[in-house]
């Protein structure tokens, strides 16, 4: 599966962003889908993931209650809406896909190139 990633920019502390993971050449149903972030200087960080069967979804403790992740099966698109966004949240932003664990950097099989997202303060 290739993944295409989407949807970064620049926002002030407290704004939005949505972003978007298009899959092409496997649908994403036959994967568990992930976000992860990688600020500069700092290890690659867990985001966010949806199950194969989009039934469950799991978030880093930093991001809880302020991003949603989703998909469009239809689109074969997996998103990840991001509020309240703050400025340690700045970091290039990767979707990642994998048929077994998508919450470890050290096991996804599949990823994005990146999506730099920016929030000034």
């Amino acid at each position: 599966v290739q993944l295409q990633a989407s949807g970064g920019g620049l926002v002030q502390a407290g704004g939005s962003l949505r972003l978007s993971c298009a899959a092409s050449g496997r649908t994403i149903s036959n994967y568990h889908m992930g976000w992860f972030r990688q600020a500069p200087g700092k290890e690659r960080e867990f985001v966010s993931a949806i199950s194969r069967n989009g039934g469950s979804t799991d978030y880093g403790d930093s991001v809880k209650g302020r991003f949603t992740i989703s998909r469009d099966i239809a689109k074969n698109t997996v998103y990840l809406q991001m509020n309240r966004l703050k400025p340690e949240d700045t970091g290039v932003y990767y979707c990642a896909a994998d048929r077994n664990i998508v919450t470890s950097p050290r096991f996804v099989d599949y990823w994005g190139q990146g999506t730099q997202v920016t929030v000034s303060s």
